[in-house]
């Protein structure tokens, strides 16, 4: 297991978004910051920062924010982007406006287009982002479908023969399951991100995507309480569900 990284309390805290180093060092040299019940006096101190460090510190009498390593899953609401580059509200909105200031900034793990809802993770941990997007590690993504048109019927056996070549590609898609859940609505699950795939897998059968909901991710499924807009951080447990110990090895 590897050792829980150090910092400068003035750095940490400054990363964190609660300011400059020198303003940092204000909120210190007023006694305004503690840890494990005791005034921190200076902002110079080397502090070890595990996952339990938002327990122990306290800044202006509240709790630390998440120390770096953050995750969270977040339900992204309709008409929301995930992209600092798209025009209207973006998914950092959501957040509290001091985490739009943290170093490492949080990030979006994969994304969702402007028009599909549900479960969407971000995180300020680099090494968790790419083993999550990675290819090799085949995570699935299951998405509720709603559809212009009736199924043929024959959409499932399409999907899942690992042939399906979307227009403009040379490659062809992995197998993806679906289940029908009505005429005109389906589960469908792929363990691939490539653009607005859901919507083109069924385009390429005829039919015309008019909602879509993302709704699992690995065994992570998006909690029923969790509304639109609304987060939570992620557990070691909800992590495990993403990407399984024999995954992560």
């Amino acid at each position: 297991m590897s050792k829980a990284p150090t910092l400068r309390l003035d750095r940490l805290l400054a990363n964190m978004g609660y300011g400059s180093r020198r303003e940092v060092q204000q909120l210190v040299h007023a006694g305004l910051v503690t840890l494990d019940g005791e005034t921190v006096e200076d902002a110079d101190d080397r502090i070890v920062v595990t996952r339990d460090l938002s327990e122990r510190m306290f800044i202006r009498g509240k709790p630390l924010d998440p120390p770096p390593g953050l995750a969270l899953m977040l339900h992204k609401p309709l008409g929301v982007t995930c992209s600092h580059k798209e025009a209207g509200p973006i998914v950092y909105g959501l957040l509290p406006e001091r985490w739009r200031r943290r170093d490492p900034a949080i990030s979006t793990i994969g994304r969702l287009d402007k028009e599909t809802s549900g479960l969407l993770l971000m995180t300020d941990d680099g090494n968790l982002l790419h083993r999550i997007i990675s290819p090799r590690a085949n995570i699935s993504k299951r998405y509720h479908v709603t559809l212009d048109r009736p199924l043929r019927g024959d959409e499932a056996e399409i999907f899942s023969a690992g042939t399906l070549m979307l227009e403009g590609e040379d490659k062809p898609l992995l197998p993806a399951t679906m289940e029908a859940l009505s005429g005109t609505s389906a589960y469908l699950t792929i363990a691939e991100g490539r653009y607005h795939q859901v919507r083109r897998m069924f385009a390429a059968v005829g039919n015309h995507v008019t909602a879509l909901h993302r709704d699992r991710i690995g065994d992570l499924a998006l909690p029923g309480d969790l509304e639109p807009g609304q987060f939570r951080l992620l557990t070691e447990a909800d992590l495990a569900l993403i990407l399984p110990p024999a995954r992560t090895a």
